[in-house]
This record gives C-alpha cells, structure tokens and sequence, in this order.
C-alpha cells in the first residue's frame, strides 16, 4: 500500500459516507415517510447505498419520483423536514474515524469538511457530534456558488486554514470528490467503505490512493 510521504497542509473530508454514517437516520427518515404515505419499508442497504446522492436520490428511491414529478417537491419538502427534526439520532463517526481525527490534531494538521451538505443540517448534526468547534473549516453549498466537482469550495476551505491546496488532501465516497480535489490541484484518497453504488468503480475514478477501511485511510495519511 502506498503511503503519503510528507506531511499534508491540511486534511479536508467530505461528509456523509466518508468522515461520519449518516445512513440510519436517512434510512430511518425514508422509511418514516414511506410508512406515513402507507407503503412498506425498504431493505436498509438499498437506500444505504445511494445516500451520498442526497434527498433527491432518497425520494426517487422511496417513491420513484424525479424532479419532473407532480408530487416530488411535497415529498422531498416532508423527507427534509423529517431529516431536520431528528438529524443525529443515530448518526455516528465511522469506527476509527475519531482517532484518526485525534491523530491530526496531535500532529498539528488541521483538517475540515466540505460537504454538499446544506448548511441547514450540516451545522446541528456537526454540533451534535461535537465535531464543529474542531475542525478549522466547514464549507457547505451556501457558501459557494458553484457545488463540486467544481473546486471551489475546496480552494475556500484551504484559504480559510491557510493550507497550500497543492500539499493538501481531500477525502470522499463519491466521483464528484475526487474530481473536486484534482480540479484544486490537491491530493485525493477515494474510501470505498462510503455509500457506493457500485463499489468496483471506484477504481476508475483516478483517485490518487484509494482506502478499503478507515485503518486503511489511517495508513495512507499517516505519512512517511
């Protein structure tokens, strides 16, 4: 396995399905609004899967509705209200995650998150894990025009820290974060232990390392 060999300027992570497990309470939340709309619930791993894609994946999940759909907007307006009101129920950092971040700290590399995680949630559910007022950046779609796989909001997290982009990391489940970190010139591990559709594809995303395990994403930033 290859390893980093310097110390990185920064560490920044995307969110669900890469830093913390989001997954039950979406799972918990779709199923709820399934229940209330007097439909069975779904396998937890079929909608497990698809989480990073967001509430609009969760309702086309659910209900089979797309944007286009007459009723899409009343159940995508009910699964984000019902999201909100218990955003950290069951929510949790990923098993080893809490001592990889330890391990920054210790080595003094500050680390963020940049989500496409509205603020709306991102910041209860941050302050709910007592992660906020650890991390030197959380960059949410409010505050960037342009959401990834465009880089901005990663080259806005470094500048907030302070880091060179070029010595950094960004961390993430999905193709758009590691489109995102190269297009900021920065280094890209993909986690395939995150919300993955399709987890052999990960190969083909040109990710820079690619992590089995959070000890495997420990290893690889654990420089040499």
């Amino acid at each position: 396995m290859s390893t980093l060999q310097q110390k990185p300027s920064t560490v920044l992570f995307d969110l669900d399905g890469t830093l913390i497990d989001t997954a039950p309470d979406f799972i918990r939340c779709l199923n709820a609004l399934r229940q209330q709309c007097g439909l069975a619930a779904l396998p937890a791993e079929q909608i497990r899967r698809s989480v990073s894609n967001g509430a609009r994946a969760m309702i086309e999940i659910g209900f089979g509705l797309t944007p286009d759909d007459r009723d899409y907007l009343e159940r995508h307006s009910a699964f984000l209200d019902l999201y909100e009101a218990g955003v950290a129920e069951e929510t949790v950092l990923f098993p080893g995650i809490a001592e990889l971040l330890d391990w920054l700290e210790q080595q003094e590399i500050p680390w963020g998150i940049v989500t496409n995680k509205p603020e709306r949630f991102t910041a209860p559910l941050l302050a709910a894990l007592a992660l906020d007022s650890r991390c030197a950046a959380i960059i949410c779609p409010d505050h960037v025009s342009q959401r990834k796989p465009h880089p901005e909001s990663l080259l806005l997290a470094c500048k907030q820290i302070g880091a060179d982009p070029a010595s950094g990391i960004y961390v993430g489940d999905h193709r758009r974060d590691i489109e995102a970190g190269h297009n900021a010139g920065m280094k890209t591990i993909a986690v395939r232990y995150g919300y993955i559709e399709h987890p052999e594809e990960v190969d083909q995303w040109q990710a820079d390392l690619i992590a089995e395990t959070v000890r495997d994403l420990t290893n690889l930033i654990q420089y040499r």
